[in-house]
C-alpha cells in the first residue's frame, strides 16, 4: 500500500487527529508550568514526558487497570452507547474479586483465577443494568451508569466494613489477601508487574478481532448505528444492547479485579482498598484513555499507556517545585481536545482531501500545457 493510499484511510486521520489532541495538551500544560515557575518549567516539563521511562515495568502496572476501564468504554462507544458506569463496574469487580479470595480460600494454584474470573462476573453484572433499562424502558445509560457509580461503590464499602474477615478497622483499609489469591508477578525486581498486562493485550487483540472481523461484531456495531434499522434487518436490538453493557461492565470489573490482586513487592503483604466512599478515579480515567484511543481496542494500549506514562512523571514533578496534579490539568486538556476527535479527524481529512484534489488538478494543467 502506498503513503498515499494510507493517509486517506480512516485509522491514519485518527491517529493524527490524537495526536493533535495530545500535542495541544501538553503545549498547555507546559504554559501552566511556564507561568506557575518558569525557571523549573522546562525540566520540569521533561521530567513528566520521559521519567516514567525510567520504571517502565511500574508505568505498564499502572496501566493495566486503566486499559480495561479504557476498553469498556471504548467498546461500548463502538455500540452507540457512552458507558460512564466504568468506575462502579470496576469497583464491584474489585469487591467480587476480594470476595472470593477471603471467603474462599482454596489452596490451589487456580485460587488467583477463581478470582479473576469473579471480578469479571461482578462487573458484568453491574453493566446489566443499564443495558436492561435502555433497552427495555429507553432509559438513557448515562443517567443509570452514573447513579450505579454511586450505588455500587456505597454498597461495596458498606459490605466491607461490615466483614470482619474482609476489614481490618484499626487500618480502615481491607486485610491482606492471601498468597494463593494474588496473580503470578512477572519477576521484576521492586516491581508490582504481573500477567495481568498480558491478559488486558490479549483482550484487547480478542476485542479488535470480534469486532472487526466477525459476525457478531457487526450486529452489535449495526445495533450502535441505527438500533431500527438492525432490527428491521433481522438482528435482536435489544439483546445487543444488553450483551454490549454485560461486556462492558465485564471489563471494567477484569480491571478492577487486576488492581486488588496484583502482587505486592513486601513479603506477605497484597494489595487494598480503603473503603473511604470515593468513586475509583481508574473508571474516569478509562474515559480518557478510549477517546485518546479513539475506541480502537488497539489504539486504547498505547493510549493507556500513554496516560500511565503521564501520571507517573507527574508523581516526580514535586522535585521541580511542581504540584502532582500539574498532570491533571494536562490530561483534562488532552481529554478536552480528544472529546473532539472526531471533528478534528473529519476537519483534517477534508484539508488532505482539498489538497490532494489540487495537486491533481495541477497535474492535469500541466499535461494539457504540455
Amino acid at each position: 500500500m502506498r503513503l498515499s493510499d494510507v493517509k486517506k484511510t480512516k485509522g491514519y486521520n485518527s491517529f493524527i487527529a490524537s495526536l493533535l489532541a495530545i500535542a495541544l495538551g501538553l503545549i498547555f500544560g507546559l504554559i501552566v508550568m511556564i507561568i506557575a515557575n518558569p525557571l523549573e518549567a522546562f525540566p520540569g516539563f521533561a521530567t513528566i514526558l520521559f521519567a516514567g521511562f525510567t520504571d517502565f515495568a511500574t508505568v505498564l502496572y499502572f496501566a493495566t487497570p486503566i486499559l480495561m476501564t479504557g476498553l469498556a468504554v471504548g467498546f461500548a462507544f463502538k455500540m452507540g452507547m457512552f458507558n460512564i458506569g466504568a468506575s462502579g463496574q470496576y469497583t464491584m469487580g474489585m469487591f467480587f474479586a476480594m470476595y472470593v479470595g477471603f471467603m474462599f480460600p482454596v489452596n490451589s494454584p487456580l485460587h488467583w483465577i477463581l478470582c479473576i474470573l469473579a471480578g469479571m462476573i461482578g462487573g458484568m453484572l453491574w453493566g446489566a443494568i443499564p443495558g436492561i433499562f435502555k433497552a427495555f424502558f429507553n432509559v438513557n445509560e448515562v443517567i443509570t451508569s452514573i447513579m450505579f457509580n454511586y450505588i455500587g461503590m456505597y454498597l461495596v464499602d458498606m459490605a466491607i466494613q461490615g466483614n470482619s474477615k474482609m476489614y481490618v478497622p484499626d487500618m480502615a483499609r481491607t486485610a491482606y489477601l492471601p498468597k494463593s489469591a494474588q496473580i503470578f508477578s512477572l519477576g521484576i525486581k521492586g516491581s508490582n508487574l504481573n500477567l495481568s498486562i498480558i491478559f488486558a493485550i490479549i483482550i484487547a487483540i480478542i476485542l479488535y478481532v470480534v469486532l472487526n472481523k466477525t459476525t457478531f461484531g457487526y450486529e452489535l456495531k449495526a445495533t450502535g448505528y441505527n438500533k431500527h434499522a438492525s432490527n428491521y434487518a433481522g438482528m435482536n436490538g435489544k439483546r445487543n444492547i444488553i450483551l454490549s453493557m454485560i461486556i462492558a461492565g465485564g471489563l471494567a470489573g477484569l480491571g478492577g479485579a487486576f488492581a486488588i490482586l496484583a502482587p505486592s513487592t513486601i513479603t506477605g503483604s497484597s494489595m487494598t482498598y480503603e473503603p473511604i466512599n470515593i468513586i475509583a478515579a481508574n473508571g474516569f480515567n478509562g474515559i480518557a484513555v478510549a477517546l485518546l484511543g479513539v475506541s480502537n481496542p488497539i489504539g486504547i494500549i498505547f493510549s493507556a499507556s500513554f496516560i500511565s506514562l503521564l501520571q507517573r512523571g507527574g508523581t516526580t514533578a514535586s522535585l521541580y517545585g511542581f504540584k502532582p496534579e500539574i498532570i491533571d490539568i494536562v490530561i483534562a486538556v488532552i481529554i478536552y481536545f480528544s472529546a473532539f476527535a472526531t471533528l478534528m479527524r473529519e476537519t483534517l481529512s477534508k484539508f488532505l482531501s482539498g489538497k490532494n484534489k489540487k495537486a491533481e488538478l495541477k497535474a492535469v494543467s500541466v499535461r494539457e500545457d504540455k
